[in-house]
């Protein structure tokens, strides 16, 4: 199973979300092409209501802590509540690219 599907899954099994996207963001970083180190995600929970942003993403760091201690280097995280990603227009930034490693030298 590959790390996206791994932490598809395991989003789904602990939080049931209305929404979630798992982007691979890899290609964005100096990686190996088709490596799967650098990952956004974007959960729309309604058991995130009445949770400071510290308590959500904690909630995501426990859930993905196997991943976050081997293949996956970077995770960005939107963790909203349904009313909050209505409000944004179901829409969450795009991601800055990398000035990492050599592409800050490019």
């Amino acid at each position: 199973m590959s790390v996206q599907s791994t932490i598809e899954s395991k989003i789904n099994e602990a939080l049931a979300p209305a929404h979630l996207e798992v982007i691979n963001e890899s290609h964005m970083h100096s990686v190996p092409p088709g490596s799967e180190s650098h990952f956004k995600v974007v959960i729309v929970a309604g058991s995130f209501e009445g949770q400071r942003l510290i308590e959500r993403q904690q909630k995501i760091n426990g859930i993905l802590a196997d991943e976050l201690k081997g293949p996956v280097h970077a995770l960005t995280m939107q963790t909203l509540t349904p009313s909050e990603w209505q409000d944004r227009g179901g829409a969450v930034p795009d991601s800055p690219d990398c000035l990492g490693g050599s592409k800050a030298d490019a």
